[in-house]
């Protein structure tokens, strides 16, 4: 295995966050805060409690989610699509680095940019309302798992993108509406009957159940589903990702 090559893809990657720290860490964490004010005051002053947690509280595991997914994905579309589109992309390809250690680069600085920025805006939301944690570890595994998972996704889109506008296409229009339906702001179990079936067919809502049972001890489906589901996404995107690179598909365009 190469590891000084992946050393600095990682390292480069990682520096970026720094060179655009303002894009990268506080205008998530910003954009976050509005949230908590937006929702806790409107929201929040109508619905006190959802199944015996504050409401504010209830919507953290929610909003470090959404933040997630969407960073995870922009880090690692980005972060593979530039090199396309500047042709750096040959330089890659033709050094002695596996496609194996070409992705665990980059998915990994992807994902550990994601895992900071969670971290930070869970220190935010701190300051806005009382949190408890009643399993840490599991809300590490599920943290790092959603941050790889989703990071991989946004490799394939970085892939699939033939311009900037296709990297945003996704996030937007998929990602962020199924996160808004997927529980973020509420329990499906609020739901009528029908629309709580119809909910489990969004992938999210298992993602923010399973981290929503790692703060308060409380999910819409059972905490072993929802790690099963986490994992069989994480095995698509992998799949998707070993069938690119195994057919070169957009790798030279």
């Amino acid at each position: 295995m190469n590891v000084p090559a992946m050393r600095a893809i990682y390292k480069f990657e990682m520096a970026r966050t720094g060179r655009t720290l303002m894009q990268s860490i506080i205008s998530p964490v910003i954009s976050t805060s509005l949230y908590f004010v937006v929702f806790g005051a409107a929201i929040g002053s109508r619905i006190q409690h959802v199944e015996g947690i504050s409401y504010g509280a209830f919507i953290v595991p929610g909003l470090i989610m959404l933040s997630l997914l969407t960073q995870s994905i922009a880090n690692a579309s980005f972060g593979i699509y530039f090199p396309r589109f500047v042709g750096t992309i040959y330089e890659l390809l033709s050094a002695p680095v596996s496609y194996f250690e070409i992705v665990l680069a980059y998915v990994g600085a992807a994902a550990s940019k994601s895992i900071i920025l969670g971290l930070i805006i869970l220190a935010t939301a701190a300051l806005f309302v009382p949190l408890s944690i009643a399993h840490p570890l599991w809300m590490v595994v599920f943290l790092v798992l959603t941050s790889v998972t989703f990071s991989l996704l946004g490799f394939v889109i970085g892939i699939w993108a033939d311009g900037f506008e296709k990297l945003q296409l996704v996030p937007l229009l998929i990602v962020t509406p199924l996160t808004f339906l997927g529980g973020s702001f509420y329990s499906i179990d609020m739901l009528p009957s029908f629309w709580q079936t119809v909910s489990l067919f969004n992938p999210v809502v298992y993602l923010v159940s399973g981290f929503r049972w790692s703060f308060y001890g409380i999910a819409d489906v059972t905490v072993a589903v929802s790690l099963g589901m986490t994992l069989l996404f994480m095995v698509v995107f992998v799949a998707i990702v070993a069938w690119i690179f195994k057919t070169g598909y957009r790798l030279k365009t």
